[in-house]
This record gives structure tokens, C-alpha cells and sequence, in this order.
């Protein structure tokens, strides 16, 4: 991180970034992870730490929650709760994420 220059002052947050991944770092390795179990901690953590989930989406109506009010209130738009990148027009039933535009059935 040193060679990228990511602990100078101009760098980004002043060069702070460095100190917060190597807290991470730190904290991760007080675990004791073999190749492995490092591996799926990793996996796991990238999705828990960027809000994705870790079951697919479904069309339980409880996952949804109308937002129709906060667009033009003519058309139905439902956003899911556990992962509000996936939009739905039909209370679930088929849905897409926003990121990906491919509406997916249940």
C-alpha cells in the first residue's frame, strides 16, 4: 500500500485508508483462518459488507415493501428489504436488480 502511494497525504481520507484495511486485516487474522476457512470468510464477508444477500431473493410477499408512493403513484414499484437494489411491478411475483436489469421469476 506503501508502493501504491496510498498512505500520502494527498491520497484519498489523507492516507488513511491504509490504516483501516490493516485493522481488518489484523482482526482477520486474530482468527487463526487455514487456506480454507479464510477463503469462505472472505466470500462471505465481501457480500455481508456490501449489503448483499446471502439466500436469493424470493417472492415472499414479507421480503417487499410497496414504494409506489415515492414514484408517481400511478404505476406499482415494490423494493426488496434485504436487498434494495431488486425492484419489482408486481408485488414480487418477478423482479430485477437495478445493477443487472434481468427481471427474474420465482
Amino acid at each position: 500500500m506503501e508502493l501504491a502511494g496510498l498512505y500520502d497525504k494527498d491520497a484519498d481520507y489523507d492516507g488513511m485508508i491504509p490504516e483501516a484495511v490493516m485493522s481488518l486485516v489484523e482482526a482477520h487474522s486474530k482468527n487463526g483462518h487455514s487456506g480454507m476457512s479464510h477463503a469462505i470468510t472472505i466470500d462471505i464477508f465481501k457480500k455481508v459488507i456490501n449489503f448483499k444477500t446471502l439466500t436469493p431473493i424470493t417472492s415472499d410477499p414479507e421480503e417487499w415493501m410497496d414504494t409506489s408512493c415515492y414514484c408517481d403513484g400511478k404505476n406499482e414499484l415494490w423494493q426488496n428489504k434485504r436487498d434494495p437494489s431488486y425492484f419489482s411491478k408486481d408485488g414480487g411475483k418477478t423482479f430485477y436488480n437495478i445493477d443487472e436489469k434481468e427481471e427474474s421469476n420465482v
